[in-house]
């Protein structure tokens, strides 16, 4: 609504030496404005009147009429027979003569006109206001059925792919004159597919299976390092990875298209294969360790938003399309990434490649909005902590971040960088900072990982790792050095700089070592009982 001095106008007249207020509608007729000076000035209602400011000009009367002050009041004379001449003259007004204002009226008469374009040009500029703001409206209007375009297309989308799924199911893929060439670099295990429930999920529009149903305790505890990642299926946890891009602030203030999101998602979630250990589930389990840090080290306070994504998005990315064989295999197997990337982290350099395919695809793109200054800044950190997953790398990262946190800036980017690598690092590798019966599931899904790589080392005569062979290593044995001499020296160092993660997360990482201590001190017990059992054995044989 507009103001009250928009709707009425003031404006003052001089009533023989005395200052007349009067206020009208600016919805007021100029005949009724007339009638109410004259009322004002006690004349008859029906009385021609003549209007003059200070200068002696003419006034139109109407609703747009100038406005004026008390300084400056208007003079109403009346224009019975030649009464305007007189009254000039009697006044002593510039205006010395009828003959002589001809030229000056006409002079007023065109100021008038001029005042009247004026005002009509103002009543254009109005209506072009008015038009651009329309167009604004309509834009907008435009936008929210984009939306619902977006959504139409994702299930046309998910509708062809059902569809090709289904005819591949009933048709073979290799001719009879085909033979499929077994390939070194390729496992043969099948890669992990979306379930039933999840497919028919995809069907409702707006993919309803992931709308986030707020639940205090599960938003809260995913921000806690001690988030059991064992209770949730795979589209809960789907939900979880995008609620925590929208809890973060990530979606609102880089403009990420909701659907976009999900889509891309969905994607990362097929491109993790079925491994023991390397799958969708590790994916979430870093990522959820990156989000609490995020908040256990208030890293919104000292990292640009930038930063975040960079660390939300690396963690997600980090082991795509991971084979299920180490980077030592495919180095000693020759396997097509180790020659593609002459031996260099020829697994991280796929993840990235892998990751970017992805976001090449426009329906999967979270980054279309972005200008390509920003993308490349945002894609180059994003490759940068992807490959300081590499283990190859440890020893140099931690040693680069030992020399700079004692005097650690903030504002140095070369120091951010290498924090976010060991941030990405501890992440990747944080299973035991989790409870134990979060923690232990972890440890048997990586073994069995190791057992099938150092069994097909074995059969094609290729080196064997002594702690990857299930002949030599125990539970205790890989686990102990591990956390001595890998994870507790990098927590500590990152303790440094954030004090509060000694509680949460470093102090289960020394239990942890305390307790598979134990394990191997009675698994030694009982390795040396049963020796002395096949010695007496041994030695009762050879006496009978």
């Amino acid at each position: 609504m507009g103001s009250a001095s928009s709707v009425y106008r003031v404006i003052y007249l001089d009533v023989d030496g005395r200052i007349q207020k009067v206020v009208f509608s600016r919805f007021c007729s100029p005949c009724d404005i007339k009638e109410l000076f004259c009322t004002a000035l006690g004349l008859p209602r029906n009385t021609n009147i003549s209007l003059l400011d200070v200068n002696g000009a003419m006034v139109s009367i109407d609703p747009t009429m100038p406005r004026n002050s008390e300084r400056s009041p208007y003079r109403v004379v009346p224009l019975t027979g030649g009464l305007l001449a007189e009254e000039l003259l009697f006044r002593g007004d510039p205006v010395c003569s009828v003959g002589k204002d001809k030229e000056e009226l006409f002079q007023n008469v065109l100021s008038q006109v001029a005042e009247q374009f004026s005002r009509a040009f103002k009543i254009n500029e109005l209506k072009t206001e008015v038009t651009n703001r329309l167009a604004m409206l309509e834009k907008r209007v435009e936008l929210e059925g984009l939306k619902v375009v977006e959504i139409e297309k994702c299930r046309s989308d998910i509708k062809k792919l059902r569809e090709e799924m289904a005819s591949r199911n009933n048709s073979s893929f290799l001719d009879d004159n085909k033979k499929l060439m077994p390939r070194r670099d390729v496992p043969s295990y099948t890669k992990y597919r979306l379930s039933l429930q999840t497919i028919d999920a995809l069907r409702k529009p707006a993919f309803d299976i992931w709308l986030w149903e707020s639940n205090e305790e599960i938003v809260e505890t995913l921000k806690n390092p001690i988030f059991n990642v064992w209770q949730y299926e795979h589209h809960e946890m789907l939900s979880c990875l995008e609620h925590m891009y929208h809890d973060l602030g990530l979606v609102k203030d880089f403009n990420i298209n909701p659907i976009t999101l999900k889509r891309w998602l969905l994607c990362i979630h097929d491109n993790y294969r079925n491994n023991p250990f390397h799958n969708f589930r590790h994916c979430f389990c870093v990522t959820q360790m990156m989000y609490s840090m995020i908040y256990l080290c208030s890293l919104q306070e000292k990292f640009t938003q930038v930063d975040i994504l960079i660390l939300m998005t690396a963690a997600v990315c980090h082991d795509l399309d991971h084979p299920g064989y180490n980077n030592t295999y495919q180095i000693n197997a020759r396997t097509e990434l180790a020659v593609r990337y002459n031996d260099i982290s020829p697994l991280e350099n796929h993840h990235c490649a892998v990751a970017f395919q992805i976001f090449s695809q426009p329906e999967c793109n979270i980054f279309s909005n972005f200008d390509p200054e920003p993308f490349k800044q945002i894609r180059q950190g994003t490759i940068t902590l992807i490959l300081a997953t590499d283990m190859a790398r440890h020893g140099e990262i931690l040693d680069s971040f030992r020399q700079k946190v004692d005097s650690f800036d903030f504002t140095n980017e070369e120091h951010v960088t290498c924090l976010k690598m060991v941030l990405i690092k501890c992440c990747d590798i944080s299973n035991e900072v989790r409870p134990m019966e979060v923690a232990e599931p972890w440890v048997d899904c990586l073994l069995e990982e190791y057992f099938m790589q150092s069994d097909r080392e074995k059969l094609e005569g290729l080196p064997v790792a002594p702690f990857m062979d299930r002949e030599k290593v125990t539970k205790p044995t890989a686990q102990i050095g591990f956390i001595k001499f890998v994870l507790i020296p990098m927590f500590e160092t990152v303790m440094k700089l954030f004090p509060q993660i000694e509680e949460v997360m470093v102090q289960p990482l020394r239990e942890s070592r305390d307790r598979y201590e134990e394990l191997k001190q009675i698994d030694d017990a009982m390795n040396e009982v049963q020796k002395k059992k096949s010695e007496n054995l041994t030695v009762g044989g050879k006496k009978k």
